[in-house]
């Protein structure tokens, strides 16, 4: 069948999606696997639908470079720097000590120099896109099994540079030849990663401002969208990884103000082309090689998950992983990954290997990725109840990154929080949506956030699912209520504590279910009373003890005029005007009292 338009292909996508995923999911066998399975369903081998794949998986390989910019957002440079020897030490064993045995048992088997240690570089590669996914879906990334894979995976994304500058060179007569081209290519990887790094420090930040000043969220996605594509098609361009290119604007953009709003903003469209991406691996698989040679293509796929399965955990067990995190740890980069159909694709183009040969490395590399979430829910299921039930944990306490306080809002009132509680070391997320305040903050030493703290996602990406206590300070009277009403239903958890205008919005907090709530003018407006009775001849602690008999007095007003605000005005103005009297009498009392402290010398 040949392909349609682009409207029903879409269609195509959404419904085998749709219902493939749900069912694997409530089958136990995960989203991942839904997708490939999909993709087999529609694919040329299934009922045909789709036949374009290559297009397909050309174009979806787009959701892996928003994963990877992603998670550099997760990074800031030093906590990169931190990993800097499990990925030098644990990836780069990993693929050099993949890429040996391939080579050995290749040579064994028959097969020339060239061609084994194509098919060790390219199968000593995983699979970025399904590990992160996972690690992602299971917040494992910040464990140490999370740690390790991910150092990994960073490496062999480095180490595709290389290998494709190298297979080239294995062609007759390509090494005299290829110095200065080499070196050339070297000098443009260099140029386009320094110019990465320069403008995402300085000149993306000024751009962000413009277009957040717009207020308008889909122009702010657009232009998240396009930096990302832009850096992809750059790194593409001069022949590198556009993946590993967007992972270093996102580290260098991990500590923008502008952090939180790109996560939300990105996340969506990810998920969607990460799912593609995956339906295209299914569809990719050829089951007509399958059927020629099934004995020859499951062995190739049972040899190269035991061999990475062997190395894994070996290195596992020599850098010190929890117990209970190698199987995990081992099975996800077991496969092999995304990056091998490129590499064998050039060295089949190149000449290097022959394209029969090709075509089978590729098909074991797509049954690879397959066998992938198998392997994870054999982990699931099998491996992590046995450490359960000896005691073992099946994975160490993820160390939250998130802070106990969030404040939504950093202006006039959020401005004086946060210096009271930075002042006193209380880690804190700050977050605004006016880009003007930010700038000013930040030039003073604070790390604001931009973003609309009403939008559940945000503060999710902010920790609230984390915090203790939210801070409700934003410039809107009713944004305010409604963002109460978000985290009372949302984070049922927080404590919160909210700013009020005046007695009326005080009274709309307390309809929202707010208890802690805090008029902005209250207490500056109660020390300029206590300065005017000072001017006047009162001394400091009749000032003093009037303003505190004046709170505890204001504190009932609010609750008996709160309990009458929806009954008559008449009603309302006779508790008004009754509570003043009460508070005149109140302080007449105080009188004698107050007279006498002021004798005794407190004046």
């Amino acid at each position: 069948m040949t392909d349609h338009g682009l409207l029903f292909n879409a269609f195509l996508y959404l419904s085998a999606a749709v219902i493939a995923v749900p069912t694997a999911k409530r089958l136990g066998l995960g989203s991942v696997l839904g997708y490939l399975l999909a993709g087999v369903v529609i694919g040329p081998w299934g009922l045909g639908l789709i036949t374009n794949v290559q297009d397909i998986l050309h174009f979806s390989e787009f959701g892996v470079v928003l994963l990877l910019f992603l998670i550099g957002l997760e990074l800031d440079p030093q906590r990169l720097w931190s990993l800097h020897k499990p990925i030098l030490g644990l990836g780069g064993a990993q693929v050099l000590g993949t890429i040996l045995v391939i080579l050995i048992l290749g040579v064994l088997c028959g097969l020339d120099f060239n061609t084994a240690l194509v098919a060790g570089m390219g199968l000593s590669l995983s699979s970025t896109a399904l590990a992160l996914q996972t690690l992602t879906e299971k917040n494992l990334l910040p464990t140490p099994m999370g740690n390790a894979g991910f150092s990994v995976l960073l490496f062999q994304d480095i180490a595709v540079i290389p290998m494709l500058a190298f297979i080239p060179l294995l062609v007759a007569g390509a090494a005299a030849e290829g110095g200065p081209n080499v070196l050339l290519a070297v000098i443009k990887v260099l140029a386009v990663i320094a110019a990465i790094v320069v403008g995402g420090r300085y000149l993306t930040r000024p751009i962000f401002r413009i277009v957040a000043r717009t207020r308008l969220r889909e122009l702010f996605t657009a232009f998240s969208l396009l930096l990302v594509i832009g850096i992809a098609l750059l790194m593409e361009a001069v022949g590198l990884s556009m993946a590993l290119g967007t992972f270093l604007a996102g580290v260098v953009l991990a500590e923008s103000e502008y952090r939180h709003a790109l996560e939300t903003d990105i996340d969506p469209v990810k998920g969607l082309l990460m799912g593609l991406f995956f339906i295209g691996v299914g569809m990719s698989v050829d089951f007509g090689l399958l059927l020629q040679h099934p004995l020859l293509v499951a062995g190739l796929v049972a040899g190269l998950i035991l061999v990475k399965l062997a190395i894994l955990f070996a290195l596992g067990r020599y850098f010190g992983l929890p117990p209970s995190q190698i199987p995990l740890f081992a099975f996800l980069l077991a496969a092999g990954g995304e990056f091998a159909f490129v590499l064998f694709s050039v060295a089949a183009g190149d000449g290097v290997i022959d394209h029969t040969v090709a075509a089978i490395l590729v098909v074991v590399v797509a049954l690879s990725m397959m066998v992938t979430p198998l392997l994870a829910l054999l982990n699931e299921r099998v491996i992590e109840p046995r450490y359960t039930i000896l005691g073992k944990p099946p994975a160490d306490e993820i160390r939250g990154e998130s802070n106990p306080v969030i404040i939504a809002g950093f202006g006039r009132v959020g401005q004086i929080v946060g210096r009271l509680l930075h002042a006193n070391n209380i880690p804190t997320t700050l977050l605004d949506h006016d880009p003007d305040q930010i700038e000013m903050t930040r030039t003073f030493g604070f790390k604001v956030f931009y973003g609309d703290a009403s939008r559940v996602d945000l503060l999710q990406a902010a920790g609230a699912d984390q915090a203790r206590i939210i801070v409700l300070a934003i410039d809107d009277r009713q944004a305010l209520l409604e963002m109460a009403d978000l985290v009372r239903k949302n984070f049922p958890h927080l404590r919160v504590i909210a700013r009020a205008w005046d007695m009326i919005h005080l009274f709309d907090l307390m309809d929202h279910g707010v208890g802690r709530i805090y008029r902005e003018t209250f207490d500056a407006a109660l020390a300029m009373g206590q300065e005017v009775m000072r001017e006047l001849g009162y001394g400091a602690y009749e000032a003093r003890r009037a303003a505190q008999r004046f709170v505890e007095h204001d504190l009932e007003t609010i609750s008996r005029l709160y309990a009458v605000r929806d009954k008559s005005l008449a009603e309302r103005i006779s508790v008004s005007t009754q509570a003043r009297e009460e508070l005149e009498k109140l302080m007449e009392s105080d009188e004698e009292s107050l007279l006498a402290q002021r004798e005794a010398g407190w004046g």
